[in-house]
């Protein structure tokens, strides 16, 4: 007899000339030469060495062991301790039980949608990157879900998970916010003839994204091609010189002319107008030149109401002079001043009689002339 001692948290089976005999738990014991032990740690994943059918059927030793079997298409997760731990792929598994807690899940994975009791924020472990497919569809994004190239529904903003199997599974997203379409350089030709390139804007936003991405093909582009064709039609009917006074209060016609038309490509058009009628060299030359002799004509009226305002200022000042002797005298007094501001000498002859000549040419005679 041989004496065998069994630790805790270990556990033993035993053989005979390599046949299964039974188990020992912890403890001591004394056992024959000829029985062979094989200790195994509770704790760790339990590789048998035989059959573990055989093994199982000691209904004793199945009572010690968690086993779990993984079909197929499916996996288990596993948790101790109600921690997760790993996934468990198609296969057989067996673990002795311990004071940890084993707890497995199994979940088909042939199933598109993946269970409500599997908890998200676990699914964007790392571990599960290989088993789930991930969808994004942001705070300013609509998005159509297809299975098997089928629709099934729209999305909504958030995160879509689905288990990643051989069946087809596809997530259109679609930007809802407000954008906008450049119609640059269109040729125009007007009611007159006048040739005109017109450089043409229009904001809108996505309100039915089936419609825009299900029953049309590059919506965007019907939507160009509809712009394009509403310019033509509506700034054709008008001569150049109404379609630039109107230039700012076309874009409700635009937008009213195409508003049926757009709504079967799921658009709302916001709002549009032109930005630029660029007009053909010679038409910009003439128009520069009407321009100019429409201010010239402008200048020459306010010349003219300034000349005869100046006229009448005089006529005015002339008739007060004339009723008044004093008056004439200062305003003459007042030129001789500026003429004097202007000279530098003052020359005088006669000697003596300087101051004679001063007062005759600043006194006023009997006569109301200046001497």
């Amino acid at each position: 007899m041989k004496r065998i001692t069994i630790n805790k948290g270990k556990i033993a089976l035993r053989f005979k000339k390599g046949d299964y005999i039974g188990f020992l738990e912890e403890g001591t014991y004394w056992i024959p030469f000829s029985n062979r032990i094989q200790v195994y740690d509770r704790s760790s994943n339990f590789n048998p060495p035989i059959d573990i059918d055989l093994l199982l059927r000691d209904e004793q030793v199945k009572e010690l062991m968690d086993v779990v079997e993984v079909s197929h298409k499916e996996i288990a997760v596993m948790y101790v301790n109600d921690i997760f731990r790993q996934i468990l792929p198609t296969g057989r598994y067996i673990w002795w039980k311990s004071d940890k807690k084993r707890r497995f899940e199994i979940y088909d994975t042939s199933e598109i949608l993946i269970s409500e009791a599997l908890d998200k924020e676990l699914l964007n472990k790392s571990e599960f990157s290989p088993w789930v497919r991930k969808f994004s569809i942001e705070s300013y994004e609509k998005g159509l879900l297809y299975v098997e190239g089928k629709l099934e529904k729209e999305l909504v903003p958030g995160q879509y998970l689905y288990w990643n199997n051989s069946t087809p599974v596809q997530v259109k997203k679609i930007d809802v916010r407000q954008q906008q379409v450049e119609i640059s350089g269109q040729e125009i030709l007007s009611k007159d003839k006048a040739a005109l390139r017109i450089n043409f804007f229009a904001q809108y936003r996505i309100v039915d994204i089936k419609k825009a991405l299900v029953e049309n093909k590059e919506y965007d582009r019907q939507l160009y091609i509809l712009l394009q064709l509403a310019l033509r039609e509506y700034l054709g009917a008008f001569h150049l010189d109404e379609l630039l006074e109107k230039k700012e209060s076309i874009s409700a016609s635009i937008i009213e002319s195409i508003k049926e038309k757009v709504k079967s490509l799921g658009i709302e058009v916001v709002d549009c107008g032109i930005r630029d009628i660029i007009l053909p060299g010679e038409v910009k030359e003439i128009m520069n030149q009407v321009l100019i002799a429409q201010k010239k004509a402008q200048a020459n009226i306010i010349t003219r109401r300034e000349e005869t305002a100046s006229t009448r200022s005089l006529l005015n000042t002339a008739k007060l002079m004339e009723e008044n002797e004093m008056l004439f005298k200062l305003k003459e007094m007042e030129y001789v001043e500026k003429i004097a501001d202007k000279i530098n000498t003052i020359s005088l002859s006669g000697g003596g009689q300087v101051v004679q000549q001063l007062k005759e040419i600043f006194s006023v005679s009997s006569e109301g002339k200046v001497g």
